[in-house]
């Protein structure tokens, strides 16, 4: 890893910004979307950045804001890398976002973040705290093909029923769903209906598929050709260059998905879900005259 001054650390407006107290990956799976060429890295996607100030970079931007929002984190590289237990930096963010009066959705896909239950429960006592997590994959032998680095979905599942018996609310993304890989409906039945039992609050997906660019496409194809070999050569011919991967499962899997949600009444499109992340209630939108 390696250490920069940033010199901001919020993107967006409105109803929720965002923030990457890191730049760059460790958990190495095979998908991973951020590691495409459009993202513009600069350094070896494993070579973490690491923004040194952004504890004091928040703090400002957050005492600087006249109406309280949600802060996300997490969507672009995880906050809960194995780098988080030495330096500490996630945790320093969540406490200003604590102090400052602040609403949290961070998504990660490690057990790391139960060392932070405490102070996600109390963000979500006096504003709002939604965690995410990414399931992918039940079996735990391709999960540690897939998720290489990072602990598996069993262990996830756990995670997310911590957060539960704690009353702070979850939204799970089921995404991505690999053709011919973790396409079945034993698999999407499996992550779904452990979901189901641990009251998540919504799941994401996008169509039951994957997408791949420029950076990823070639990286993701390295692993096909290591671990399942033939099937890159099954993508070329079905998909070509295509960005958008869906599975040829789709349909079936998207009916089982609608079902599941359906009957356990959780949230079950995008939309839903990520409106409901953005939202902070309206009590804790303003700031009091305490907090000028």
């Amino acid at each position: 890893m390696h250490f920069v001054d940033a010199k901001g650390i919020l993107t967006g407006s409105g109803g929720r910004c965002g923030m990457n107290i890191y730049r760059g990956c460790t958990h190495g799976c095979i998908y991973c979307d951020s590691r495409s060429k459009c993202y513009q890295f600069t350094h070896p996607f494993e070579d973490i950045e690491v923004k040194r100030n952004a504890p004091e970079l928040l703090d400002a931007a957050l005492k600087s804001k006249r109406k309280k929002c949600m802060i996300g984190t997490g969507a672009m590289s995880d906050p809960y890398m194995h780098c988080e237990e030495e330096l500490g930096l996630t945790r320093r963010c969540l406490e200003i976002i604590r102090k400052n009066g602040f609403g949290l959705a961070i998504q990660t896909k490690s057990d790391r973040i139960l060392r932070d239950i405490d102070l996600l429960d109390e963000i979500n006592r006096s504003a709002k705290c939604v965690v995410q997590m990414t399931l992918t994959t039940y079996d735990d032998d391709l999960c540690s093909i897939l998720e290489p680095n990072v602990c598996n979905t069993k262990r996830r599942i756990e995670v997310l029923e911590e957060m539960q018996k704690r009353g702070i609310p979850t939204i799970v993304w089921i995404t991505p769903i690999l053709p011919f890989i973790n396409d079945t409906e034993e698999n999407i039945t499996a992550v779904l209906n452990a979901c189901a039992g641990v009251g998540v609050r919504g799941i994401i997906d996008f169509g039951m598929g994957l997408t791949l660019r420029e950076g990823d496409r070639e990286y993701y194809y390295a692993a096909l050709d290591k671990h399942f070999p033939g099937l890159k050569e099954r993508y070329i011919r079905r998909y070509g260059n295509a960005y958008e991967l869906p599975s040829p499962n789709a349909k079936d899997l998207m009916k089982i998905f609608k079902r599941i949600c359906r009957e356990h009444k959780i949230m079950s499109t995008p939309e839903e879900c990520f409106g409901f992340m953005q939202e902070l209630p309206e009590k804790h939108q303003q700031m009091s005259i305490f907090d000028l």
